[in-house]
């Protein structure tokens, strides 16, 4: 669940970044506004994930261990992972991406290329 939590919210976060990038917007101002635009639904997800987690890490009774140690791992992977899928993921990006070109650029230019062959 985290790691699908985690690579869902990342693979937005570029795409989002990719969509403004082949609108015609700067590389830098495209991965920021990216970043942004995903902010609220990223803690809009995180938090209601953190807070489904609470009644497990305060349950008690038969079985209340495993159900904590359950609680621990959603609470703090959620936290840990939103954290770090809004920071490392545009970071990252910004870093191996910025001398590329925008998906659709790529696109156009093989069209282009496929016109004038064909």
């Amino acid at each position: 669940m985290l790691i699908g939590l985690s690579a869902k919210n990342g693979i937005l976060i570029v795409e989002f970044a990719n969509q403004l990038r082949d609108q015609g917007k700067a590389f830098n101002d495209a991965v920021i506004e990216a970043a942004k635009l995903r902010l609220r639904p990223i803690m809009m997800t995180s938090i209601t994930t953190i807070m489904g987690s609470v009644p497990l890490l305060v349950s008690v009774g038969a079985g209340a261990e495993s159900r904590f140690s359950i609680g621990v791992v959603v609470f703090f992977g959620t936290l840990v992972s939103s954290l770090l899928t809004l920071v490392i993921v545009p970071t990252m990006y910004a870093l191996l991406c910025q001398k590329t070109q925008s998906p659709e650029y790529v696109s156009r230019q093989l069209e282009a290329h496929y016109a004038e062959v064909g």
